[in-house]
């Protein structure tokens, strides 16, 4: 296993509905870009949108990868996500311990 394959990674994107937000977790899990989706029921957002201050209750997802895996799976998130600007932020996170890293590696390709 590569270094970098040892890594975990996350992604984080809010979506409008638990439907939405369901269908493309599969998808991503079906295709073993990620390994998991912690699915938030409700999250209320705050931002700017046509140049005013709005709110939405969105719903939540977090993304469980392995680091090689984040550019291919924020992209096809990209692809998959029904906003036409979709906020998604992936990160490694480098301080999973062992145990974590290696679910990942036993799940998804590397």
């Amino acid at each position: 296993m590569s270094e970098k394959a040892a890594e975990a990674a996350l992604i984080w994107t809010p979506f409008a509905t638990r439907d939405e937000a369901m269908a493309a977790a599969s998808v991503l899990i079906e295709e073993k870009l990620v390994a998991c989706a912690n699915i938030v029921p409700e999250i209320v957002s705050i931002f700017r949108y046509e140049d005013a201050v709005q709110s939405e209750t969105e719903v939540g997802v977090l993304f469980k990868t392995h680091a090689d895996l984040l550019d291919a799976a924020t992209e096809r998130l990209a692809q998959l996500h029904p906003y036409d600007t979709p906020a998604i932020c992936g990160w490694p996170a480098s301080s999973a311990p062992p145990e974590t890293r290696a679910w990942l590696a036993e799940l998804l390709p590397s």
